[in-house]
């Protein structure tokens, strides 16, 4: 049998937790208490929904890049070699959820060389991850007037086009 070492967190399912009996102003304090956490724990650098910061961390463990400040324009992380990449995450509450990616501020200013693209499960789970050279996310994205930004939507036929990288695993290897 093997056991867990006594420093090691253990892991345990959200269905573990009943939050049933719980009010919304407890629920929200919870939320809060939750999203302090996961900022202390350098896992989220906001205190936004957590699922663009988590995308962030888990690319940059898993391929060691170098996240970029916050107010850095339209590049979340670089490489060694120089590369510049934009990380966008969506996670869907349903198998067949919307996977549009967050607004892309000026997408022909070429800020970023690479979008990477994670999409979750309902449960912050790696589904699908993928490295999406920009030519590819200009020639695919539509301009939306209304936000002054352009929209994405990280389609499973995105993984067959030339150049576009799959890293789900390499993500899923490195999962909170």
């Amino acid at each position: 049998m093997i056991s867990t070492p006594p420093h090691a967190p253990t892991r345990t399912s959200s269905t573990d937790f009943n939050f049933d009996h719980l009010d919304v102003r407890s629920l929200l304090r919870l939320h809060g208490r939750i999203s302090q956490m996961l900022r202390d724990r350098g896992v989220t650098r906001t205190a936004n929904n957590p699922t663009g910061d988590l995308a962030e961390h888990l690319f940059c463990k898993a391929f060691g890049w170098t996240q970029a400040d916050n107010s850095m324009k339209a590049v979340d992380a670089t490489c060694a070699n120089g590369l510049r990449y934009q990380i966008k995450g969506r996670r869907t509450m349903q198998l067949k959820g919307s996977r549009q990616l967050s607004a892309i501020r000026d997408l022909e200013g070429d800020h970023f060389d690479v979008l990477a693209g994670v999409v979750f499960d309902e449960h912050f789970d790696v589904v699908r991850a993928a490295l999406v050279p920009a030519a590819l996310i200009r020639a695919g994205a539509t301009y939306v007037k209304r936000t002054n930004s352009s929209k994405f939507i990280l389609r499973d036929d995105v993984w067959t086009q030339p150049g576009v990288t799959d890293v789900t695993e390499a993500l899923r290897a490195v999962e909170l």
